[in-house]
């Protein structure tokens, strides 16, 4: 399994750095049309084909793999932030301050929250700027994304109120944010790295979701979500195979990620 788990992490890693220096190894800009090849099938000039609006898919497909996997974990750091914030703070004080973060989680958990992410991305005008809506969807998805993190902060923080340490630091006059910042949160690293780690893969598809439904990134920048809408006819892709390479890549992406975060998880 430890093989895998290394095989798993260099084909995200792999992924990783081809997607960042698509300007090099991408054979056009994301946006250039070739109007005289709209809907190309594979060829050596275009191996995934263009699109109707003559697009090379293979450039495309290499910078919306960078967007997502540039921003996902930018998302998944917000709401591990934030649930850092509201599970730490909730976890160390107790009292009516953890019972109020326990009703305001427990509320936020029991909605769809991807339904949720829905109506407020839906609420925004679809005609904004492509780098307008990528900052918008990500920061929708950490701000989002903090309930589920913030309750096993907050259990975990509960735990160490009156562990020795904390306690000896009490008595050395130590108290307040600083006691937080130099003792509580060091301790709560482990627990704050691994629900980092197992939001990126739930943001990159979240991201994929919305872009399923026009929600998401919008054109002409590419990410995995805008790129899967390409799918929505089985007769087109039956007859045109090529285009389900974003969907291989997406899922083969999260699978490496999901098999490399299981031996993460049991080290944390």
């Amino acid at each position: 399994m430890a093989a895998i788990r290394r095989l798993s992490w260099i084909l995200c890693m792999l992924v990783f750095i081809v997607s960042m220096f698509a300007e090099f190894v991408a054979p056009a800009p994301y946006e250039k049309q070739f109007r005289e090849l709209p809907n190309s099938p594979p060829t050596e000039a275009f191996i995934l084909g263009t699109d109707e609006l003559g697009r090379d898919r293979f450039s495309r497909l290499l910078y919306g793999s960078r967007v997502s996997l540039v921003l996902a974990p930018a998302a998944a750091l917000i709401s591990t932030l934030l649930a850092a914030l509201v599970g730490g703070v909730a976890g160390y004080c107790g009292g009516m301050l953890e019972r109020l973060a326990v009703r305001i989680t427990d509320l936020f958990l029991s909605l769809p929250w991807l339904f949720l992410l829905l109506t407020l991305r839906a609420l925004l005008p679809l005609n904004v700027s492509p780098w307008t809506s990528v900052t918008v969807t990500f920061a929708l998805l950490g701000i989002l994304g903090w309930p589920g993190p913030a309750r096993v902060v907050r259990t975990q923080a509960g735990s160490l109120r009156n562990s020795e340490f904390v306690l000896q630091a009490r008595a050395s006059g130590q108290g307040g944010l600083r006691l937080i910042v130099m003792h509580l949160l060091p301790n709560l690293k482990p627990i704050l790295m691994a629900q980092f780690l197992i939001s990126v893969p739930v943001f990159i598809l979240a991201e994929a979701n919305l872009g399923l439904l026009g929600l998401g990134v919008s054109e002409p920048l590419p990410s995995w979500g805008n790129l899967l809408r390409d799918l929505e006819s089985y007769s087109v892709v039956s007859a045109h195979p090529w285009l389900l390479a974003p969907l291989i890549l997406l899922v083969a992406t999260v699978a490496c990620l999901q098999i490399g975060l299981g031996g993460k998880e049991s080290s944390l």
